[in-house]
C-alpha cells in the first residue's frame, strides 16, 4: 500500500494570500498526510489544513509565538518504513547535503522550506531533500509549487513538482 504525501511551505497567510489555494486543498484532501515546513503565519491555517487531514509541520521564521506553541522546530515520524524529518531552513545552499547528512543522519527524507525555490536533491548518504516552494508566494520562482510525494515498503516510490 502506498501513503501519498502533499508537502507544501511558505503560505505566508494572510501576507501573500487570503487563504489557501483550491489546488492545494484538493490535493489534500487526495493525501494520507500533509507536510508543511513553515512560515504558515496565521495559525488559522493550521486548522484549516487539519479540516483536510492529518498535518505533520513546524514552525517557521515568520511564525509567531501562537504557531511556536502547537508546532515544534523539527519534526520526526517514521512512514512506511521511511524516516521523516521536517525543518524549516536548513541554511545556504552551498553544501547542504553534507551539512544535512551531519545533522540528520537517521533521516530518509528531509522536507524543508524558507527558500520558496523548490528543490530536490540527494545527500552523499542517500537522503532526500525536497523543498516543495511556495503555493502562494513564488517570489522569484516561475510558478506557485508544491510537491506530492508516495512512499511505500521503505522507500520512496515517487515525488512530483506541481505548479499552480
Amino acid at each position: 500500500m502506498t501513503t501519498r504525501l502533499l508537502l507544501i511551505s511558505d503560505t505566508h497567510i494572510p501576507g501573500r494570500a487570503r487563504r489557501l489555494p483550491d489546488a492545494v486543498l484538493r490535493e489534500a484532501d487526495a493525501a494520507d498526510l500533509i507536510v508543511h515546513a513553515g512560515d504558515w503565519v496565521a495559525a488559522s491555517v493550521l486548522d484549516d489544513l487539519r479540516e483536510h487531514g492529518d498535518v505533520l509541520g513546524v514552525y517557521g521564521n515568520n511564525d509567531g509565538d501562537d504557531l511556536r506553541g502547537l508546532l515544534p522546530e523539527i519534526a520526526r515520524r517514521e512512514i512506511d518504513g521511511v524516516r521523516v524529518a521536517v525543518v524549516h531552513e536548513t541554511g545556504q545552499k552551498l553544501r547542504r547535503e553534507e551539512r544535512m547528512d551531519a545533522a540528520f543522519p537517521d533521516t530518509d527524507l528531509l522536507v524543508f522550506g524558507h527558500s520558496h525555490i523548490p528543490w530536490d536533491t540527494m545527500t552523499p548518504r542517500g537522503m532526500r531533500l525536497l523543498n516543495p516552494g511556495s503555493p502562494t508566494d513564488r517570489r522569484r520562482q516561475p510558478d506557485h509549487t508544491l510537491m506530492t510525494v508516495d512512499v511505500a515498503d521503505g522507500g520512496i516510490r515517487s515525488v512530483k513538482l506541481h505548479s499552480l
